[in-house]
């Protein structure tokens, strides 16, 4: 039969959806995504960048077919889920991290958010982002090490993020923007290449695999919420120039397009995304700012996940409405 014509006697509700679109086609995509920060990352910090991404590759993989096997359930481990959320986990640790401490990254983020929860599409929360906020309560000291950049003039093994230097209020040490933008600083595997990130970003754009709502709403509330904050508390630095900085530091690129995006723990309607990327955004910058910690982008997508069923009904009911309440 032609495949054209395949399936046309199916009987089925509303709505008819026509596509060869699926999840692992979804999946190869991002993984494709991830791919310039990922050579980008092996530039700046080695080829221990590779082994450390197919360690929580591997692991990830390995847990999803071990879960199904025991629990005697259909394997999912070709859907390619399992290996986003494995390179995900690596691009947000260190490339120094233990391996083991990573394997146990990948066990919290499969076993416990996913699986437990009745496997894809049913986490209520990121998994990458839930098994990093564990390995950086559980392991701090191996979360905020980092590694010198392998092109850095600095003779020394370690150094600080420019979010860790901006919280010690060393304003002067903050490198360029555009090394920033490049990726030529410290920090997560795969956070330090705000371009490597924005290509990947618009790769999964223009191929219609995520919308860009929420990115442009986190980024541009970040960008907005610096610009305001040094403009009117800043003092002798550049508004603007501080807010290119928070867009292009730490994890806002990462998070706004390969994390924020996550199908199932993100709004389903135009507006809740809208709410979903003004959140996080807002969030992000308080923890910067008023935190202890230098950076909240990972505490501000878990915590808009944990609201996003919540904004979904608000959505939901103020484009539908809802039936009135009988009056007594």
């Amino acid at each position: 039969m032609d495949k054209k014509y395949y399936g046309n006697l199916a009987v089925s509700s509303a709505p008819h959806l026509v596509t060869g679109l699926d999840t692992t086609k979804t999946m190869a995509m991002v993984l494709i995504a991830l791919v310039p920060s990922f050579l980008v990352s092996i530039y700046v910090f080695g080829f221990r960048v590779v082994a450390l991404t197919l360690v929580c590759i591997v692991a990830s993989v390995g847990f999803e077919w071990l879960y199904n096997k025991l629990m005697h359930k259909r394997q999912t481990v070709g859907d390619l889920s399992a290996a986003v959320t494995g390179v995900l986990i690596a691009f947000n640790v260190p490339s120094s991290f233990p391996y083991w401490m990573a394997v146990i990254g990948c066990f919290v983020a499969i076993i416990i958010v996913k699986q437990i929860y009745g496997g894809i599409g049913r986490n209520v929360v990121n998994p990458a982002i839930t098994a990093r906020i564990v390995l950086f309560i559980s392991f701090a000291t191996e979360m905020t090490t980092w590694p010198t950049p392998s092109m850095s003039t600095v003779d020394a093994a370690t150094s600080a993020t420019p979010l860790g230097v901006l919280q010690e209020g060393n304003v002067a040490d903050l490198p360029a923007n555009m090394e920033m933008f490049l990726g030529f600083i410290g920090g997560s595997v795969g956070e330090v290449s705000a371009i490597a990130l924005l290509l990947g970003g618009l790769f999964l754009i223009w191929k219609k695999i995520i919308s860009p709502i929420i990115p442009a709403c986190f980024i541009g509330t970040v960008f907005v919420f610096a610009f305001v904050y040094y403009a009117i508390v800043g003092g002798d630095v550049s508004a603007l120039n501080m807010a290119v900085f928070h867009v292009c530091a730490g994890g806002v690129m990462l998070g706004a397009f390969f994390m924020a995006t996550d199908y199932v723990t993100s709004p389903i309607m135009p507006v809740g995304k809208v709410i979903m990327g003004i959140g996080c955004g807002l969030l992000t910058m308080v923890i910067r700012l008023w935190g202890a910690y230098p950076e909240g982008v990972s505490f501000s997508i878990l915590l808009m996940n944990i609201l996003t069923p919540l904004i979904d009904q608000l959505c939901i009911k103020l484009s539908y409405g809802g039936a009135k309440k009988n009056e007594k």
